[in-house]
């Protein structure tokens, strides 16, 4: 990709910043003989004057070499971080001035070493993403004015990753508008791949290239200005770093998901690899607004080609299943996509085993994720054609008897209850808490298995309509499950405690249950969200305002954020690679990107890379009426 010497990427980490905080100040504190400077022109009290002057300018600043053109990329940065819906500088033609800077520092190597010329593609990308954010016309503006060849440019791999992060966020907000969306689209196929590829490799990109360098001296000087202002050290850059990290991959699905909803692409989507891929794919928690891989995967549930491969693939169906029964905020989404899949008679029988065994756990859900009756919908969902599926299932006698158990919770015993006078309730409320007693002291002498069989006997007691007596009962035989090392007993338990209870997901002690019982099968982001979840409900419980997280809960918290580190795996990989070449067992360069590894050289060895640019501050990835 790239295509420059070592010694010229030296030379561009460098120069930039170490005058960039001089020429400010010099700029502030004395008057400026230059007739064409930006920033005198922007302090011009006449509009017609102004506006002249900063067409000028921009007509102008692609055309010239002045050392200063990074302050006034910089500049621009801010106000259109600021001010994305204000139409003066789009009128006056600040995309095409943006594209022409982006085409220079791509094809004139020299120009984009010299000076601090290595930040103005970055600048002018993230520019044009932030002008198309919001308005459909300044994105018709910039697709006229001819941005989108120079940001593939980027998005290809012709400068770093870095760069492809503005690049594919600016592309994805030209993606999310009817009138622009085919202007995009002329590119599909390239489109696709690159995103696809990008969100599958640019953790380990990202790893490999920066924060896997653990020597400062090493690393691009010009990404940790970038990153941080040059403030922090290399903590504080990690922490961005895997920031912008998860930005770039949720924007790659962003673009993806643009041409998922308009049934385009789905088939090159769909391919197996990337399905696998796609279900780890969950943003972290430095990116918990994006619905990350699961969004993609539901927007591709939603059309007949989607679901049947996703039906075909094992793990992706496994992942959905697994989402269904944590407290994740997508949640909802996991449920979304297995009710998709089993609603179409040409998938239902393909996840139903699979599938049945997690969601009969959530037929009493109430509401979930702004949406009511959830539990009744998979109810009729997991019913429909009943006898058909029972016969269906007859190989599987596990899943068989939970479709009949919830046929019998949700119809039988419903319609027995109906007829069941409140004295009757009540004493089968008092005769359901004695037999719990039973179930303590049996679980407190040891006797754990003679519990599990008291509180099983409780709850085919207990009325349905007595939901706080059966989230107990429930959640203390999976305790008993859990000391008898029975994990998934005890997760279905648990799932059953908190599906009762008000709001879901808010019962403390089966949080932390099924946190522990998820560490057991080594589900780590699942185990994750449930302690964060029970450290969140026992801050809200203190009334003083000393607040006590349990050093249990700590120390899992700790444990699974290790494990579900966004560069976990890669770091895995890179070891793994390292032990490998060190047995002399890779022999072969893989290449493929030399170019751009030479240019990052070149960039690492200039050693006067001061830092001085103003503050980053990225507006958070969310979704829009048209992004």
């Amino acid at each position: 990709m790239a295509i420059y010497s070592r010694k010229e990427k030296e030379r561009v980490t460098a120069i930039t910043t170490s005058t960039s905080s001089q020429t400010v100040s010099g700029k502030m504190g004395m008057a400026c003989a230059n007739p064409s400077c930006f920033f005198c022109i922007m302090k011009e009290p006449e509009s017609s004057v102004r506006r002249v002057g900063i067409k000028n300018c921009f007509r102008e600043i692609p055309l010239t070499d002045d050392q200063e053109h990074v302050l006034v990329l910089s500049g621009l940065f801010n106000i259109a971080m600021t001010q994305p819906d204000d139409p003066e500088f789009p009128s006056l033609g600040i995309f095409p001035c943006m594209a022409s800077l982006i085409n220079r520092a791509i094809t004139d190597k020299d120009w984009l070493l010299k000076h601090q010329n290595v930040y103005i593609p970055y600048y002018a990308a993230h520019v044009i993403g932030s002008y198309t954010m919001n308005k459909v016309e300044f994105a018709e503006k910039a697709v006229e004015s001819g941005v989108i060849p120079p940001l593939m440019e980027l998005l290809r791999g012709k400068l770093t990753w870095v760069e492809q992060r503005v690049a594919i966020r600016a592309l994805g907000h030209l993606a999310s508008y009817e009138r622009t969306f085919e202007a995009v689209a002329d590119y599909e196929q390239e489109l696709v791949e690159l995103a696809m590829k990008l969100a599958s490799t640019c953790l380990d990109m990202v790893f490999v290239e920066f924060v896997g360098v653990n020597d400062e001296k090493a690393r691009l000087k010009y990404h940790g200005d970038l990153l941080t202002r040059g403030i922090g050290g290399m903590e504080m850059e990690n922490r961005k770093a895997e920031e912008w990290a998860s930005q770039l991959q949720c924007w790659c699905l962003h673009i993806l998901n643009c041409f998922a909803y308009k049934d385009r692409a789905i088939n090159l989507i769909c391919r197996q690899e990337f399905l696998k891929d796609l279900c780890q794919m969950w943003g972290g928690l430095v990116n918990h607004s994006s619905p990350a891989g699961v969004g993609l995967i539901r927007i591709l549930c939603y059309h007949k080609p989607g679901r049947k491969r996703i039906a075909e693939s094992k793990e992706v169906v496994e992942s959905l299943c697994n989402l269904s029964r944590s407290s994740d905020d997508w949640q909802y989404m996991g449920i979304d996509c297995l009710l998709l899949l089993l609603r179409d008679q040409d998938t239902r029988y393909k996840v139903m085993e699979t599938a049945i065994l997690f969601l009969v756990d959530l037929v009493e859900l109430r509401s979930l994720g702004g949406r009511s009756y959830v539990g009744e919908a998979i109810t009729r969902t997991l019913l429909l054609d009943y006898n058909q599926t029972m016969s269906k299932l007859m190989n599987n006698k596990f899943a068989q008897r939970s479709l009949e158990e919830t046929w019998v919770l949700k119809l039988e015993k419903k319609r027995r209850e109906r007829m069941m006078s409140t004295e009757k309730v009540e004493e089968k409320k008092v005769l359901v808490s004695l037999i719990k007693q039973q179930g303590n002291q049996r679980c407190w002498l040891g006797e754990v298995e003679d519990a599990i069989f008291k509180y099983s006997e409780a709850l085919d007691l207990c009325p349905s309509m007595l939901r706080k007596e059966r989230i107990v009962l429930y959640s203390n035989r999976a305790q008993c499950h859990l000391l008898l090392g029975h994990p998934d007993s005890a997760i279905r338990d648990t799932t059953r405690a908190l599906s009762l209870s008000t709001p879901p997901n808010s019962h403390r002690k089966s949080l932390w249950r099924r946190s522990q019982a998820y560490d057991m099968k080594g589900l780590a982001k699942e185990s994750l969200m449930d302690c964060i979840m029970f450290i969140n409900g026992c801050i809200n419980s203190e009334t003083n305002k000393r607040i006590k997280v349990p050093y249990f809960a700590a120390r899992m918290i700790s444990k699974q954020m290790e494990a579900t580190w966004l560069f976990s795996a890669a770091r895995s990989k890179i070891s793994s690679t390292q032990h490998k070449k060190g047995q002399g067992s890779d022999d072969e360069d893989e290449g493929g990107n030399e170019e751009q590894d030479e240019m990052i050289r070149t960039m690492m060895e200039n050693k006067i890379f001061k830092s001085g640019l103003s503050t980053i501050i990225e507006e958070p990835l969310i979704g829009k009426g048209g992004e």
